[in-house]
């Protein structure tokens, strides 16, 4: 269900001054920032191990970059040298959390399944903090929980735990397959996109996990927020809402999966509605200020899958990975308008199957994670 045009949401003179905030009075805006692929990046990785799905991608302070992956999405004949006996040469698994430097140089590895009692089923979420902490999802059927770990893998905090309880928007105390992660350092607080299962946005203390506030598609609060089953909900309960139709009327609520939240540098949160090809602006209070659509008539797994904003002070554009498309967007982030793109399906260098998420380092480099069987990360060079 599409989403409305400014004029139908009646946006508030407010609101629209909070966006234009983000551009500089009389400022030449910068052109689009153009990419190359690094078909070098990353480099082979040691002990004859190989990747699996991408699940989360960060780039923590040091400009050293972070993969989580789904060991158990690979398969038999890719595990061929763990097989017993060996069915090949060729490999061996890693552990779930991959730290990398701008070479591709493998840092540091550790954590996956058992690795502590509530490792997420389904490797999803990833950040890492300005103190260095890493936090993860899941959104396997029991992943219910956000975990937060010190960067060599102490585990410091658990938000909600495994459950098999229906989908309940209205309860904090546990998530629903959160999708995405966000830390404000300087608030202590975490924003959580939550997910394959509720229909949210969640914020907890960074420090202690209390539940502080949340909010649904246009800033509805969680009392309004259905619990009705998506059908791609494995939950059996409740009734279900029709699939996505381009051209129906703007969907009141946030489609599972909610799939990204983002933080600006004015101080906005951007959630991706993917199933609903929308991008919707809020403050972080969970005031709703606009909307983007984004190839409305995009169906399948839908068009707004992650997001990271230009490398200019002012992040003039906004980088939208869609992984049905198989495409990366450039936005302009005032008003939503597409002025370019990178990328295209298929197997070659720079080009995408499932693209999942992307993320930035300090110097504008663009780093993704492909899913389904892309199992692969790729480093886009921002052009000087």
């Amino acid at each position: 269900m599409r989403g409305p045009s400014l004029a139908t949401l009646g946006m508030t003179v407010t609101g629209m001054a909070v966006l234009a905030a983000s551009s500089a009075p009389g400022a030449a805006a910068p052109p689009p920032p153009q990419y190359s692929v690094d078909p070098d990046w990353p480099k082979i990785l040691p002990n004859n191990w190989i990747m699996g799905q991408v699940g989360g991608v960060a780039v923590d302070p040091q400009d050293h970059i972070w993969v989580l992956h789904r060991p158990r999405s690979l398969t038999t004949d890719e595990l061929g040298a763990a097989q017993i006996p060996p069915r090949s040469g060729c490999c061996g698994n890693p552990p779930a959390l991959l730290e990398f430097d701008t070479a591709g140089n493998l840092l540091k590895s550790w954590g996956g399944p058992g690795f502590v009692p509530d490792w997420p089923t389904n490797e999803h979420a990833l950040w890492v903090d300005r103190g260095g902490n890493v936090w993860i999802s899941g959104n396997g059927v029991d992943d219910r929980q956000v975990l937060k770990f010190t960067g060599d893998g102490r585990q410091l905090l658990e938000i909600g735990a495994k459950s098999r309880a229906p989908k309940n928007n209205q309860d904090t105390g546990l998530l629903g397959r959160a999708a995405a992660i966000e830390v404000d350092d300087d608030a202590h607080e975490v924003y959580i996109a939550d997910g394959y299962l509720n229909n949210r946005i969640v914020v907890y203390d960074s420090d202690t996990g209390h539940f502080k506030r949340g909010w649904g598609a246009y800033g509805r609060p969680l009392s309004d927020i259905a619990n009705t089953v998506e059908q791609s909900d494995e939950v059996p309960a409740g009734g279900r809402i029709a699939p996505y139709a381009p051209g129906d009327p703007p969907d009141k609520q946030f489609r599972s999966p909610v799939h990204c939240v983002r933080l600006s540098v004015d101080g906005l949160v951007y959630a991706c509605d993917r199933h609903n090809d929308r991008i919707q602006v809020f403050t972080k209070q969970g005031r709703f200020l606009r909307e983007i659509t984004l190839r409305p008539a995009t169906l399948g797994n839908g068009s707004a899958w992650s997001v990271a904003f230009s490398h200019d002070s002012a992040q003039t554009y906004l980088l939208v990975a869609d992984g049905e498309n198989n495409v990366v967007w450039i936005l302009r982030r005032d008003d939503g308008t597409e002025v370019s793109s990178f990328g295209h399906n298929g197997r070659n260098a720079g080009q995408f199957h499932w693209v999942h998420q992307l993320a930035m380092d300090s110097s504008g480099d663009v780093y993704t994670g492909e899913v389904d069987s892309g199992k692969r990360m790729q480093k886009f060079m921002l052009a000087k």
